[in-house]
């Protein structure tokens, strides 16, 4: 059974057992987390879209931990103008696991 859920702006097709990093939660390590916003949910043969969302529908998940992402770094540079700029940015992320999806 696959699902997809919007999480942080973002759209993601989820299955029981995924691992997924999304924007960063404000849920304790160890807590439940429940996703309302269920756009479409898929158990191999039937398919159910919703306009926008599919009523009744929802993904639990389990926080495993919270994090940071490799740092991105941002280089301004103007040639002939002596300007030179370094800048750098981790992005904060939650890791949850999906452990039932119903609909």
């Amino acid at each position: 059974m696959h699902a997809v859920i919007v999480s942080g702006g973002k759209q993601y097709r989820v299955a029981k057992g995924d691992t997924l990093k999304l924007e960063k939660l404000t849920a304790e390590v160890g807590s439940a987390v429940d996703f309302d916003d269920v756009l479409m949910i898929s158990d191999g043969e039937n398919i159910k879209v919703g306009a926008p969302k599919v009523k009744g529908a929802k993904v639990s998940a389990s926080v495993v931990s919270h994090g940071r992402g490799e740092k991105i770094r941002i280089v301004k540079f103007r040639r002939r103008k002596h300007h030179l700029k370094w800048k750098g940015h981790r992005q904060d992320f939650t890791e949850v696991k999906i452990t039932e999806i119903k609909g």
